[in-house]
């Protein structure tokens, strides 16, 4: 496979990326306004204002959780930090639709706490007030408790870069910890906490089962209403094209505000001495860090095992099994497919890094950016139109009726989940090709080997960790990916996530709990491994 073949490939990756943005603006600018109008009179701005309201509460829920606990665990010693460290992680494994079923059996009306509050005090359904959990806070406080990490993680490793000088200078200025972590450590961390946030708020409107069983109206939702209870594609579009403009903007706002900031690393001779915490300051360290982890990992499990044990299903029926082996060949196929287009992408760009190459990894990591809602219509538009035109020529041709070739496979869904997660592919295959220096490069194609023969038998060879890491981590997401999957599955087509919403959806949360449970489970595999590398810290020297 020479270079010529492996540049053909990843600019056909590149163009399946583009091609969904292109079909959301190609049926958004010829489809009909009229249902556009008709949104716009009555609930478009409630869309645009929920979702943005929903953004900013998440962003900053995940910020204050991940950046105090990241800069707690690193700065302070006290009572259980060492297994608190790795626990902070653990909320990554769950879908926030997850956490929204287990929730809503605890916290609504006929619930445990309402039911034993009005047992207790002998009040009638109305004679007191309770915060009410489906509500857009209610989709806030979900969001937030799986999405913390994300930005925990990243902070946590910009405080243990830092170079430990400017805080103790600050210290010797008269300077609290807290006053010298607000006004030197965390603002160095800026960079790692924008990249944090950033990667919060993305997976914040593209999130469609937790606001979508809270009966929060934002895009996420009106698309899914306008394409299936309106049946408009048009309208689905615009509303997906307003969607993925708003997406992009905040991309770009996040890297023009980050300039040209960057970490501060630690030197050679510097060594950040841990604050010993006694007493009440170790106690409200303490449940600092393990409130996120209770209210995010503990409450939800054990609601959804209770809940689990309670219902008819049967994890172990030909149904159930079914639904398992839908999901786990979709995100097999899914992690292999997107993991290759990865490879050739940073092949490419490893043998030709100039603006194309540099282009074709810009446009393939947007995919993070669209959610998959609006790669679904993406796809769906042009695809649809393909498979209609091939049914026409057939018949007039051959008299034989096609049906749909490409809409009604599951090829559809492989392209979507590739887009969605090619950036996250990228980003583990490029971190590892980083430690492959190019003159092992040039020393096996001197020795006779060929472009790709130096990818199979040096870089996959070298780079099996972190290969391993992106198919986890793209099969994972798979499995729990849901917009996508529900407008793109063919007929009868179900799998873990649209099986638990559908029951949701019934309101039937006892039996949504089972498949819930499963998805955990199969997201507590990268989870897993993401607590191992931090184990493997922790016992370095800090």
């Amino acid at each position: 496979m020479d270079k010529k073949i492996i540049s053909g490939l990843a600019l056909c990756v590149v163009a399946i990326c583009v091609l969904p943005i292109l079909g959301v603006i190609f049926a958004a600018v010829f489809g009909s306004l009229d249902t556009l109008g008709q949104l716009a009179e009555t609930v478009l701005w409630r869309y645009t204002w929920t979702t943005l309201v929903l953004v900013v509460l998440v962003a900053t829920g995940s910020i204050v959780i991940g950046a105090s606990t990241a800069w707690l665990v690193v700065a302070c010693d006290f009572p259980g930090r060492r297994w608190l460290e790795v626990a902070l992680v653990v909320p990554l494994a769950f879908p926030a639709y997850v956490l929204a079923y287990a929730y809503t059996d605890v916290l609504d009306h006929p619930g445990i706490v309402q039911s034993t509050l009005r047992d207790l005090m002998g009040w009638g359904p109305r004679d007191y007030w309770f915060p009410e959990i489906r509500s857009l806070g209610g989709a806030a406080l979900m969001l937030t408790l799986v999405l913390y990490p994300y930005v925990y993680l990243l902070a946590r490793a910009a405080f243990r870069m830092q170079a430990a000088a400017p805080f103790y200078a600050a210290r010797s200025l008269g300077a609290s910890p807290f006053s010298a972590f607000m006004r030197v450590s965390l603002p160095m961390a800026r960079p790692a906490i924008a990249a944090g946030s950033l990667l919060v708020v993305m997976e914040t409107i593209a999130d469609f089962g937790t606001v979508a069983h809270f009966s929060v109206q934002t895009f996420a939702t009106g698309i899914y209403t306008s394409w299936f209870g309106l049946a408009d594609r048009g309208a689905a579009a615009q509303l997906a094209l307003g969607l993925l403009a708003f997406a992009l903007l905040v991309a770009a706002l996040e890297h023009i505000n980050r300039g040209a900031a960057a970490f501060g690393q630690k030197g050679r001779r510097e060594t950040f001495v841990r604050f010993d915490l006694n007493g009440g300051r170790a106690l409200a360290a303490q449940a600092a860090c393990l409130l996120p982890v209770v209210f995010g990992v503990l409450i939800p499990t054990v609601t959804l095992v209770i809940m689990g044990l309670r219902s008819e299903q049967n994890i172990f029926s030909p149904r159930y099994l079914g639904f398992l082996q839908t999901s786990v060949m979709l995100a097999a196929i899914a992690a292999v497919v997107t993991v290759s287009a990865a490879v050739f992408l940073g092949t490419f760009h490893r043998m030709s890094p100039r603006r194309a190459s540099l282009a074709s990894l810009f446009v393939a990591r947007l995919g993070y950016a669209v959610p998959g809602g609006v790669i679904a219509v993406g796809l769906l538009v042009p695809f649809a139109q393909l498979d209609n035109w091939i049914d026409a020529r057939m018949e007039a041709w051959f008299d034989i009726s096609t049906g749909l070739l490409i809409t009604g496979s599951i090829w559809l869904m492989i392209a979507a989940y590739m887009i969605r997660f090619l950036a996250a592919a990228i980003g583990a295959y490029d971190s590892g090709l980083a430690t492959v220096t190019p003159n092992i490069d040039a020393a096996s194609r001197v020795l006779g080997r060929t472009a790709w023969g130096t990818v199979k038998d040096i870089h996959l060879a070298v780079l099996r960790p972190s290969i391993l890491t992106a198919l986890l981590i793209v099969f994972v997401d798979t499995v729990k990916e849901l917009p996508a999957t529900l407008i793109l599955r063919p007929f009868n087509y179900d799998t873990l996530a649209v099986h638990a919403f559908r029951l949701a959806s019934d309101e039937r949360l006892d039996g949504a709990a089972v498949p819930s449970l499963m998805i955990a489970g199969l997201g507590l595999i990268p989870v897993i491994l993401l607590c191992a590398q931090i184990g493997d810290w922790r016992r370095t020297p800090t």
